[in-house]
């Protein structure tokens, strides 16, 4: 087990969940950013006494500075403190957790440092998978996943045996809020609508990524690139009640699956611990209290997302930052009331379909795609 955490996004909800793991296992916390939430940032401060805080909004690091003047903390900002918290040396694991593309770069920088990742920032896998597993291969570095679908396929993974028997991934989705809702019953949804997950407790970006099942279709991205599978390989079901996380089959039709209520404090915790497990502080599942279990195939044509998701990957690329780069707009444009909900797979579809292929052989390949990917769906809004 790790002793020492660098976390990159401390005040979202993984974050805290993080911090949750850290006081149980008696952890120290070494490092700790936040993009501007400085209040939440300095109780955490004080509580785990990191040696490096960070603030990726520059223009509040000078007020957490004066809040904390009275503590050792070091404070940093932007991008650079990003990064330097990154690849601080008294770590011996890194926890991504900061939400969007600026979750790449400093992913880079830690494999580059040789830091093994427990990572939930799914958009660093999904914009610039090539460039990642590559770099974690060439540096030895062990990306351990947080997100509760990755982290059940990995678990599951322990069992196979060292000849390859993977047959296929099955990744389960709750459907979100709008399950079983057509289209035209999906016209006049509400940001407030879409923001009410009816399992999980998540931020606002990933809960609406969650409404549209663009989530799952990043996950999908994720796994083909972190289980090395085919996207043909990787199977969706619509799991309501999201105790089983995810499941493998192997070659001989036998199927794994892991099971937990859904808390996201056991796939972070295991990622900290791996290989070993201790106690956690999530309730015990009671399985006589689960009536049934239901599965379901998901709606592709009334959740665009899903399906520009299937297609940017199996075009391969930059295509698949194109997908994240437009999601991460149209999803921003929704909760501000700019576009409306069924907008957000359209946008995100448009930009699938329309931008041509070229290889990702660079990060600054795939921050141009991001970039040109997220004018794109400004300029068909405006």
């Amino acid at each position: 087990m790790v002793n020492k955490l660098s976390i990159l996004g401390s005040t979202g909800s993984i974050g805290t969940q993080t911090l949750d793991v850290a006081r149980k296992l008696n952890l120290k916390v070494t490092a700790l950013s936040a993009h501007s939430n400085i209040k939440m940032l300095e109780d955490q401060i004080r509580e785990f006494k990191p040696q490096v805080a960070v603030v990726f909004d520059e223009s509040r690091a000078d007020e957490l500075k004066l809040n904390i003047k009275d503590l050792d903390t070091k404070v940093y900002s932007g991008m650079d403190g990003l990064l330097y918290a990154a690849t601080l040396d008294d770590c011996d694991l890194v926890v991504n957790s900061v939400v969007g593309m600026v979750g790449l770069k400093p992913t880079l920088a830690s494999i580059e440092a040789k830091k093994n990742i427990a990572f939930a920032n799914k958009e660093t896998l999904v914009a610039g998978g090539a460039l990642v597993m590559d770099a974690a291969k060439r540096n030895g570095v062990t990306l351990f996943p947080v997100d509760s679908e990755h982290s059940a396929i990995f678990q599951c993974l322990q069992a196979s045996p060292p000849e390859k028997a993977l047959k296929k991934i099955i990744l389960t989705a709750s459907g979100g809020p709008f399950f079983g809702k057509t289209t035209d019953e999906l016209k006049d949804v509400t940001v407030a609508q879409a923001l009410n997950h009816p399992n999980w407790s998540m931020g606002a970006k990933i809960t609406i990524d969650s409404a549209t099942m663009m989530n799952k279709g990043l996950e999908i991205i994720e796994a083909a690139w972190l289980f090395d599978v085919s996207p043909d390989d990787i199977e969706v079901v619509v799991h309501r009640e999201s105790i089983i996380h995810s499941m493998i089959e192997f070659v001989d039709n036998s199927v794994l699956a892991q099971l937990g209520l859904p808390d996201m404090r056991i796939p972070i915790q295991y990622a900290i611990t791996y290989p070993h497990r201790y106690e956690s502080p999530v309730e015990s599942l009671d399985f006589s209290k689960i009536s049934s279990m239901t599965f379901y195939h998901p709606d592709y044509e009334t959740f665009k997302c899903l399906s520009a998701c299937k297609k940017a990957i199996k075009r391969g690329g930059i295509i698949p930052a194109v997908a994240n780069g437009a999601n991460e707009i149209a999803n921003k444009l929704f909760r501000e009331d700019k576009i409306s909900f069924l907008e957000i797979g359209e946008l995100v579809s448009s930009a699938v379909d329309n931008f041509a292929y070229k290889e990702a052989q660079s990060l600054s390949d795939v921050l141009k795609a991001d970039k040109q990917a997220r004018e794109y769906v400004y300029n068909l809004v405006n």
